[in-house]
């Protein structure tokens, strides 16, 4: 890891799994944390160093004043890691209800440009990076995902029209996170479709590997990567640690 002493970062859904990984990796390389915690949730423990805040990325009020508030403590914003994201409903196309769409698609895909966009000025200012957390699914239909691959589908183009849009000032990547033991897995296990929920749980990835590619995708270097979509797989990650590929 890159020392991040300096650099302030903000990371939504960081309670629990690889978002509260994050949270302890960026403290112990030194970034100003700030963590997006859903209030509904029982989160793990988190350091003490990390600033907790309250942040439902569905309603405006609560991303309004996570950003004032880092405005007045930090004085700027390097990095904004989108983490939150979920996966339900988990079901046949056929027997979702149109509106049972909805509450991913205002997490995974509004949210998404909700933060963003409450965040521009700060991160334009510091020339920073934003890291939105993806998945395969997103360019793959599986069996029973229709919410979670459509959600993660826009939120790659939507990332790709970031890239594109607030070039150059600021720097927009779609990081790729392969089947990973989270909570969210353990949902996409019990509801028993497609392959990757017949994955052993010891064969997933530890939560502390995306989160280790994130966190030094929140350091300086992250401005000398020229690719838009990424993987954790990927050579330019595997090269700097142990990973499977």
């Amino acid at each position: 890891m890159p020392d991040l002493t300096g650099r302030t970062v903000l990371v939504t859904g960081a309670g629990k799994g690889i978002g509260a990984e994050l949270v302890r990796i960026l403290v112990a390389n030194g970034a100003r944390t700030y963590a997006g915690v859903f209030a509904g949730e029982a989160a793990e423990a988190l350091p003490d160093a990390a600033t907790v805040l309250a942040l439902d990325v569905t309603k405006q009020a609560d991303v309004d004043a996570a950003i004032a508030r880092i405005t007045d403590e930090s004085g700027r914003l390097d990095v904004l890691v989108n983490n939150a994201g979920m996966i339900t409903p988990i079901g046949p196309l056929a027997e979702l209800a149109s509106d049972a769409l909805a509450p991913a698609f205002a997490v995974n895909v509004i949210g998404v440009h909700r933060m963003a966009l409450a965040a521009l000025p700060l991160l334009r200012a510091a020339k920073g990076v934003i890291v939105n957390a993806g998945t395969g699914a997103a360019t793959t239909p599986m069996e029973g995902w229709t919410v979670y691959c459509s959600t993660k589908a826009a939120m790659r183009m939507l990332t790709q029209m970031m890239a594109m849009e607030l070039a150059p000032d600021v720097k927009c990547f779609f990081v790729g996170i392969p089947p990973t033991d989270t909570a969210m897995q353990g949902e996409i296990r019990a509801a028993g479709f497609n392959p990757i929920s017949k994955i052993p749980q010891e064969k997933l990835v530890r939560p502390e590997v995306p989160a280790s590619v994130m966190a030094w995708m929140c350091g300086p270097q992250a401005r000398d990567v020229a690719e838009v979509l990424l993987d954790v797989r990927q050579e330019i990650f595997t090269n700097l640690m142990d990973l499977p590929a």
